[in-house]
């Protein structure tokens, strides 16, 4: 598939419970979304709005009790387990708070792994590349102990595009940086966002970040407002 072919993410009066009997939790409550190529859709809202749920079903971790999920038109919430896992695989790129680096291996190399495993077509640059439209080229040779919170930021954000894929889910990226460097990593989401034409969803409590994203949905109770 390439970027042309591509439609986004779409979730449709998705509802997903969570727990038994008494103690059962309706953590989604009927939720209608859809985000375009390209564009960049922040979640806020407090702890336990609802809002890692949504990640979560979005990325074809769980599945949802009811609706349908649907990314470049393919229903993903109706696949067997094993397909599931082979989409997300191979479509979905998921960066996260700490930006979940590999210890022993170098910043190129957690690029280079995400090649060597993909059964699809890669990003037409290369990991070399790739760390460089994101200012990491100098630091391509580190391992995460020793980079900082925000350079680590941008390797992940680097890993995750590096499989061409066409959903990117992030979750609270700025949450260990300071103000700059906050702006400077979803500044950056943004560009490679509108860049790789890929679907971007990212959670934040941050409010200083937003006026980079394209659109703002809040998260409450399980509902969603403002999309």
């Amino acid at each position: 598939m390439t970027t042309t072919d591509r439609t986004g993410l779409t979730l449709s009066g998705v509802t997903l419970r969570l727990g038994d009997g008494d103690a059962t939790v309706t953590a989604l409550d009927n939720v209608h979304l859809s985000v375009s190529p390209g564009e960049l859709l922040a979640v806020v809202g407090p702890s336990g709005a609802g809002k890692s749920s949504l990640l979560a079903v979005a990325g074809v971790l769980t599945t949802p009790d009811e609706g349908t999920v649907t990314i470049d038109g393919r229903d993903v919430a109706s696949m067997s387990a094993k397909d599931r896992a082979a989409y997300r695989r191979d479509h979905v790129g998921f960066v996260f708070q700490s930006g979940n680096l590999l210890p022993a291996l170098t910043a190129v190399d957690q690029l280079r792994l995400v090649t060597n495993l993909s059964r699809k077509r890669v990003d037409d640059r290369s990991p070399e590349q790739l760390l460089a439209d994101v200012g990491m080229a100098h630091r391509a040779d580190r391992r995460p102990h020793q980079l900082s919170g925000g350079e680590r930021q941008r390797v992940g954000i680097a890993r995750a595009l590096v499989g061409r894929p066409s959903l990117l889910l992030v979750d609270e990226p700025t949450a260990a940086l300071d103000r700059a460097r906050s702006h400077d990593v979803v500044r950056l989401l943004a560009e490679e966002t509108k860049r790789s034409a890929v679907a971007t969803v990212m959670v934040t409590h941050d409010q200083d970040v937003l006026e980079h994203c394209d659109r703002v949905v809040e998260m409450i109770d399980g509902r969603l407002s403002g999309n």
